[in-house]
Order: structure tokens, then sequence, then C-alpha cells
């Protein structure tokens, strides 16, 4: 009797193929969906649960055809619906883009009738580039709330607004309030283009944990959240002392600062140290024109940090890998292995520093810095 090599379509369940097609590169993974209806059944689920789409928009293209086609697609398979649980969108433009030329309505209604029927997502991101730039007016609405109205998201867990910003463009409206307060398990948020009020009901956003925006909207966002994880995106100048003391009233002490997004001044630096010395990490973006020691050149420009660390009582990590060192000459060893033993001193619990080289320091058991990479 001769041996009979059993089919693996047969033979293995639906749970053990879905666990197989998860870690299968993409392409291949579409090639499979063709082999079989059970294939492709267990397939698409895969291939359906994580939607990137990035448009390309210009006078030539005026149209993000990519998203037409896959809010087409999605409503034409309802039973995938309840499968999706990442959604990006990304519109972008050439600088030589004309506004005047691009169409966007019939994407944005598409947008708003998938987005509508998503009702198991984890994780939504719609940075719309030129939307708002470009938008006809509608009821004076932002784009993205005309997008977001009328959607739920209960199990949503991470959020990215944003479209190109400038002076004059339609801001966002209580749409986005109510929004924020109908999401309670969101815990990462990102508004990239909202500089105003938010105006949200003291029991919004029980389990934030990350936000991403201008410091403005960030002092309407943290107090009385659990926000751990600010990162702050304009002028080091938008930080006040109007605005940085609200940062202290999270319900816990906020951990991690990222203003790699904005050029620092020292000074800000060193008010920021005043009113959150228990912060763990900061990554910053040093403006070296500002110079901390007239006498010193090079990356010692740093060595005027000293008094500043000094305020800060769990610093670990001081990230500065951001920070632009055009024009100075390269640091050496030598000068960051001084650097790195005088900060120490200064603020003893530090554990790491990356420097505008992208050096990594960490100090070892003996107390001696050595580079970790």
């Amino acid at each position: 009797m001769s041996d009979v090599v059993p089919n693996i379509e047969h033979v293995l369940p639906n749970e053990t193929l879905s666990a197989i097609f998860e870690i299968l590169p993409l392409p291949l993974l579409a090639d499979i969906a063709r082999v079989s209806r059970r294939f492709r059944a267990v397939a698409e689920r895969v291939l359906y649960s994580t939607i990137h789409v990035r448009d390309f928009i210009s006078t030539t293209a005026s149209q993000p055809w990519r998203t037409t086609r896959c809010c087409d697609s999605l409503l034409q398979r309802p039973h995938l619906l309840e499968s999706i649980r990442i959604f990006h969108i990304r519109w972008q433009t050439t600088e030589r883009t004309s506004l005047s030329a691009l169409d966007l309505e019939l994407a944005s209604v598409k947008l708003s009738d998938t987005l509508r029927t998503l009702h198991f997502l984890d994780s939504l991101e719609l940075t719309l580039g030129p939307a708002n730039m470009a938008a006809a007016d509608h009821a004076h609405l932002h784009p993205i709330e005309r997008i977001i109205r009328g959607c739920r998201f209960p199990h949503l867990r991470s959020c990215s607004f944003g479209a190109d910003w400038a002076k004059g463009v339609q801001s966002y409206s209580t749409i986005l309030d109510s929004f924020l307060s109908s999401v309670p398990l969101l815990r990462h948020l990102k508004l990239s283009d909202h500089h105003g009020v938010l105006n949200l009901q003291s029991d919004a956003l029980p389990s934030l944990l990350s936000f991403r925006g201008s410091t403005d909207t960030a002092a309407y966002i943290l107090p009385g959240r659990p926000v751990q994880s600010l990162s702050l995106i304009g002028q080091d100048s938008d930080v006040t002392r109007d605005n940085l003391p609200r940062f202290t009233h999270a319900t816990t002490p906020l951990r991690f600062l990222d203003l790699s997004a904005m050029s620092v001044r020292p000074i800000l630096l060193r008010n920021i140290a005043t009113y959150l010395p228990m912060i763990e990490v900061i990554r910053i973006r040093l403006t070296l024109r500002h110079t901390l020691h007239y006498a010193l050149s090079g990356i010692r420009l740093l060595t005027g940090l000293s008094p500043v660390l000094h305020a800060f009582s769990r610093l670990t990590l001081l990230d500065l890998s951001p920070t632009v060192v055009a024009g100075l000459p390269q640091s050496t060893g030598n000068e960051e292995s001084a650097l790195c033993i005088e900060w120490s001193r200064a603020c003893p619990t530090l554990q790491r520093i990356v420097f505008p080289s992208q050096t990594e320091w960490a100090i070892g058991h003996d107390g001696a810095w050595e580079p970790a990479n």
C-alpha cells in the first residue's frame, strides 16, 4: 500500500493556518490567497487586518486614488470589516502642486463611509496633507472632522490626526472634542495640526499614556490624565510659564519628554528642569547658535548644561542625537567622554547619553563611561 501525503489544506485547522500566514511576507500571502477558496478566506483576514495607504497627490494626479480603491475594496467585503485592526491613511503633495487643481472630495466621502463600518479598530491614522489647504467650504468643518463625524471606535488604542497647517485654515470644532470623549481605551494620541483649546470632559481619555502635539494642546490634554510620554511640536517659544506648569497636573509624573521636533535653547531646558524634575528620558534638539560658553568651541559648548542637568532627580537618558552641529568640528571620543563624566557628576542618575555624533555612551558597573555602540 503506497503512502499518501495529506493535503495541508485539509489537515490544518484555520487557527493554525492563520498563525502561519501572519508571519509570511505580504506578496507571498497574496499569492497563497489564490490557491484555494479556503486559503483565500484565511489569508484575506490576515491581509486586511493591517492597512497602510500612502497617496502622492500632484497637479497631474489630483485624486488620492489608492485611498479610493482601498475604501471600495473594503466596502465590497463586509465579512472582513471586523478583522481590520490598523487603518492608516497618508496623503502627500510636492511643493509645486497647485492646491486648486486637487480633487479630494470623493476620497473624503469614501473614507467617511468606510470608517463608519470599522468598529473594531485598534489604531487609526489620518494624515491628510493638503486636505485643509485645498478644502472647499463644508459648513466650516476641518476635513478630518468631516470624515470622523458619526464614527464609533470603542476599542481604539492609538489615534493620529493631522493635515498641513497655516494661519487662517479651518480649525477643529467640538466634533473633535466629542470624538476624543468617545474613545475611553485610547492610550496614544497625536494631533499634529491642533493649536487651540480642547474642551474635553474631565473623565475623557482616562487611559491616555502618550501625546504628541502642540504645547497649547498638551496643556489641555495632560491635566487629570496618566500621560507619561510627551512629544512637543512647534517652536520653543511656544513653551511658556503659562502652559508649562499645567504639564505637572497629570495624574502620574511625566517620564519621557521628546523635544526633537523643535530647536531648543538651553534656557527652555532650564525651565523644564524647574517644573518637571522627575523626567527620566529627554530627547532634544539643542540650538547651538545660542552658545552656552563663548570661550569654548565644538561639542564643549555643551559643558554649560551641567547646572541644568543637576536639577533633574531621575534622569537616566539624555539623547542629543537630533541636535544639528553643522559648521562645528566633529566631536572626539575624549571630548564626549569628558562631558559624560562632568554631566554624571551633576546628575548622578544618568546612565546613557547620546551625542549629536550619534554615538551612545553608557556607564558601566565600575562607574566608567564607554561607547555602547
